[in-house]
């Protein structure tokens, strides 16, 4: 019976985060992709070095091949029956696929759901800066709930409430629309503003 020796390997990535720092395949195993000895299926579908689909190989071949050209095996597609391995550069591969991942990081806009505050009685310079600063959160892609707490009396007077509503989301609709339509909740009357789609 054919032993494999357990060989480890070390992977010099260099980029500007990980410069200079030895990366091994035991620190590679945490991030659970699956090289050379790590492999555990008996058979693996394999792509050579060229990117030709070698078929279905042992993975002692596998593991051969991959050695013969002074390269690792990868498991790309452990989920696979069997699973798809590629003879390729780990360490390029690996700073490749840690490039795409900060790009889509990059590129990601995480929705916040940012507040203001109205009253019954708003003046129009404050309603002036309170839109301003609500269009602003719009442009950024982020949604904004905007509250209005009746006090007092002012609990009988609610239709000012709603103009005071309908006044704000008209001075933000360059930006944003009425994704909730103002509602009373208790004292508090609640509208939700959404990022116009073509303004960013």
């Amino acid at each position: 019976m054919l032993v494999r020796p357990r060989i480890f390997y070390k992977f010099f990535v260099v980029n500007r985060e990980t410069e200079g720092r030895t990366i091994s395949a035991r620190d590679n195993r945490r991030e659970q992709t699956q090289i050379n000895e790590y492999i555990r299926a008996r058979e693996v579908r394999l792509i050579d070095e060229t990117g030709e689909m070698r078929g279905i190989v042992s993975i002692d071949e596998a593991l051969a091949m991959a050695e013969e050209a002074d390269l690792d095996l990868v498991n790309i597609s452990p989920n696979a029956d069997p699973p798809v391995c590629k003879i390729l550069d780990y360490g390029k591969y690996r700073y490749e696929q840690q490039k795409k991942e900060k790009n889509a990081k990059k590129n990601q806009h995480v929705t916040e759901i940012k507040e203001i505050r109205l009253s019954a009685s708003i003046e129009d310079h404050d309603i002036t800066v309170k839109a301003k600063a609500a269009s602003k959160f719009l442009q950024d892609g982020d949604k904004v709930k905007v509250s209005l707490r009746f006090r007092g009396r002012e609990r009988d007077y609610t239709q000012l409430g709603f103009d005071a509503m309908h006044k704000f989301a008209e001075m933000v609709s360059e930006f944003g629309v009425i994704e909730k339509e103002p509602k009373m909740e208790g004292r508090r009357m609640n509208m939700f503003l959404a990022p116009k789609k073509d303004k960013k």
